[in-house]
């Protein structure tokens, strides 16, 4: 009878870390981008999609995500994020996030875009880089209309 308990957590265990719906960790060097299907190594530039129905989809630059988004047939989005410039390999939310772009920071798919979790960093990178501060709005505008190009 013990033996059967440990057993039944053991299953528990596993059936609730495969319904976790959050972000997965990017693996960077060796996941390829849902996009372009370049491998994912910025961890400064990275995003990631997560359905209503928690697949999780990964890109290696902000403007992958955006461009599949424009083109978006799958299940409904939960949550979107991009990499914290400021904190390689963090995560933050991608609809709250300050964007930079600007020459002097390349980024995987040659558009200079960087995300920020807060508007004082992206401010701070601006002062020593120079470029343009965009929002989430302005940045799915700016990838529309072609004035943040993809590579």
């Amino acid at each position: 009878m013990h033996l059967l308990l440990r057993y039944n957590w053991v299953i528990l265990l596993f059936i609730t870390a495969a319904c976790n719906d959050g972000p997965k960790p990017i693996n960077y060097g060796s996941d390829g981008c849902e996009f372009c299907q370049m491998t994912i190594v910025d961890k400064q530039h990275a995003a990631q999609v997560i359905t209503e129905k928690g697949r999780n989809y990964k890109y290696d630059a902000i403007e992958c995500m955006v461009n599949d988004l424009n083109k978006w047939e799958r299940p409904k989005v939960k949550t979107h994020l991009v990499a914290d410039y400021s904190k390689p390999g963090i995560m933050t939310n991608a609809i709250t996030a300050s964007y930079l772009v600007s020459e002097k920071i390349p980024s995987p798919m040659g558009a200079f875009l960087s995300a920020f979790a807060n508007e004082a960093e992206r401010d701070n990178t601006l002062s020593r880089s120079g470029g343009e501060r965009l929002d989430w709005d302005q940045l799915i505008i700016a990838i529309d209309k072609k004035h943040i190009h993809n590579q």
